[in-house]
């Protein structure tokens, strides 16, 4: 059996907006409760749990891929929706999307500060793993 991510538990300030906002920019299924979680199912089988513990928030890095199609339906909600976005993790230019490795990539922060990133290709680093 390949190895895959099952699941990662996200720390939020509010749980249930960080998945409410996760499951309307990536299009998928409402966030079902499971304890302390609200659990975001992607549709790799992977899942993205929200968690409030109580304490101040370090921000993260969470990369998707995606596929073309889906790309167009996320940046076009990013856009309607007016969210402030990046080509790079450098934030070096709001508001456009990069190019890289022949697909497309955007930055942004979620909810609780944590750094988004979409791409339809993978990066180089990832391409150069045996």
């Amino acid at each position: 059996m390949p190895i895959s991510l099952n699941h990662a538990i996200v720390f939020a300030e509010d749980k249930n907006k960080s998945a409410s906002f996760f499951t309307w920019l990536f299009a998928l299924s409402e966030a079902d409760s499971w304890g302390p979680f609200r659990i975001v199912r992607l549709d790799n089988a992977g899942s993205v749990l929200f968690a409030e513990p109580g304490i101040e928030i370090q921000p993260q890095h969470l990369a998707f891929l995606v596929s073309e199609d889906d790309f167009d339906g996320i940046y076009g909600r990013m856009l309607e929706a007016g969210l402030e976005h990046w080509p790079d993790p450098q934030k070096s230019t709001s508001g456009t999307f990069n190019t890289n490795n022949g697909g497309r990539g955007v930055y942004l922060n979620d909810p609780a500060g944590h750094n988004l990133e979409v791409l339809t290709r993978a990066d180089r680093a990832d391409a150069a793993r045996p």
